[in-house]
C-alpha cells in the first residue's frame, strides 16, 4: 500500500509500505479522507519542531476518516462497511494521569504521525490503517467523509471552548484564523456566544472566519487601531480563545479582555512574557488548552448528525498521488484553510 513518509525536511514522499491485518481488538481502515495539520507542515518544513526532530523516515498524517474493511477478533459494535472517524490519540491507561482520566496528558502517549518518541509513531496517511476499535467512531451513512476526517481539529476547539466554561450570550474574541481559529468560531457558535470577533493578519484566512460564522473579522496589521479600541476601559471581551501562539497577538489580546474574564491559551508558539500585572488586577482566569479526550466522541457526532457544516473550510482536495502538492498549497495561507488528501 501507499503511505506519505517525510524522510527529512523538504524531502516528502509516497513510498510503498507492508500491508497490515487486524488482530485482537482491532480493525482494518481504508481511509478516504486526511486533512493537512500545522504539525504536519512542520515536519516537512522544517524536520520538526523544537527539539522534536525527525531521525528517522514517518508516516504523517493525524486527521483521516475512512471505512472499516475488516474487523478483528473481540470486536463488538462495528461492523465492515461502516464509515468512521479515527481518533490518533493512544493514551496507554495505566499511567499516573490516565488513571486520574487526564488521558491528553499520558506518560506513555502514542499519537499518530510524532516524533516525540523513538522509534516514531508512524502517522495515518496510508491507503490501509489498522486501528483499535475504541479508536473508531461511527460517522453516518451519507455524510461526508471529509468532514469526518475534521473530527480531531474539531475535538481540540471543543476542548478549549470546554476549558473556558460557560460561553452562552458572551463576547467572545478569537485570534488567529487558521483551521484551528476557524474551527473555533464553530465551537464557540454552537455553545450560544453571543458575539463572536477573529483577528488575524491575512485577510483570505479571515474570509473562511466569516465563512465560519464570526460576526466581525479584523485584520490587525492593516486596522489595528479598530482593535485597539477594545482595550479601552479595561477591556472588552468575557472570553479569550488565542489560536495563534503570537506574543503580539497575546498581549493585544489580554489587553482587550475584561475583568472577570477568561483567556484560554490554544496556540503554541514561541515562549511570551506575560503581562502579570494586567492578569492579577482584572483577575483575569488564564488557561492553557491540550490536545482532547472525550471530545472526540462529541465531534464525530456532531459531524455525523450534521450539526456543524465544516465543509466552507474545506479549500482543496487533492489526490494520493498530489500529495507534495497538497503540502506546498497548506503551506499558503492566502490561498488554502484546510487542504485534505483524498486516499480512495
Amino acid at each position: 500500500m501507499r503511505a506519505i513518509v517525510i524522510h527529512s525536511a523538504g524531502d516528502l514522499r509516497i513510498d510503498e509500505m507492508p500491508e497490515e491485518s487486524p488482530s485482537e481488538g482491532e480493525v482494518l481502515v481504508e481511509l478516504r479522507a486526511g486533512g493537512i495539520c500545522g504539525s504536519d507542515l512542520h515536519y516537512f518544513n522544517d524536520g520538526g519542531f523544537g527539539a522534536i526532530r525527525l531521525q528517522q523516515p514517518m508516516i504523517l498524517g493525524h486527521e483521516v476518516a475512512g471505512t472499516i474493511t475488516d474487523v478483528g477478533p473481540g470486536v463488538d459494535g462495528l461492523s465492515r462497511g461502516d464509515q468512521v472517524a479515527v481518533n490518533p490519540s493512544r493514551p496507554c491507561g495505566k499511567c499516573l494521569y490516565c488513571r486520574k482520566a487526564q488521558f491528553n496528558h499520558c506518560l506513555d502517549m502514542r499519537f499518530y504521525g510524532s516524533a516525540m518518541r523513538m522509534p516514531h509513531i508512524h502517522g495515518a496517511f496510508r491507503e490501509r490503517l489498522v486501528a483499535k476499535a475504541d479508536q473508531c467512531f461511527p460517522i453516518a451513512a451519507g455524510a461526508s467523509m471529509q468532514e469526518a476526517a475534521m473530527a480531531e481539529p474539531l475535538a481540540v476547539t471543543l476542548h478549549a471552548v470546554r476549558l473556558a466554561g460557560s460561553i452562552s450570550g458572551q463576547r467572545v474574541l478569537i485570534t488567529g484564523c487558521g483551521p484551528i481559529g476557524a474551527l473555533c468560531v464553530i465551537a464557540c457558535r454552537l455553545h450560544g456566544a453571543g458575539e463572536i470577533t477573529v483577528t488575524d493578519i491575512v485577510d483570505e484566512a479571515l474570509r473562511y472566519g466569516e465563512r465560519a460564522g464570526a460576526d466581525r473579522t479584523i485584520n490587525v496589521a492593516t486596522h489595528g487601531e479598530e482593535f485597539s479600541a477594545f482595550s479601552a476601559g479595561k477591556g472588552t471581551f468575557d472570553t479569550v480563545i488565542e489560536a495563534s501562539g503570537n506574543p503580539q497577538a497575546i498581549a493585544a489580546a489580554m489587553a482587550a479582555t475584561r475583568p472577570g474574564g477568561t483567556f484560554v491559551q490554544l496556540g503554541i508558539g514561541p515562549d511570551a512574557p506575560l503581562p502579570v500585572s494586567l492578569i492579577v488586577a482584572r483577575e483575569i482566569r488564564y488557561f492553557g488548552s491540550f490536545r482532547f479526550h472525550e471530545e472526540f466522541a462529541f465531534a464525530a457526532q456532531l459531524i455525523s448528525s450534521r450539526r456543524v457544516d465544516l465543509k466552507p473550510l474545506i479549500s482543496d482536495v487533492m489526490p494520493l498521488s498530489d500529495a507534495l502538492k497538497a503540502f506546498q498549497t497548506a503551506n499558503d495561507r492566502a490561498r488554502s484553510m484546510k487542504v485534505q488528501i483524498a486516499f480512495a
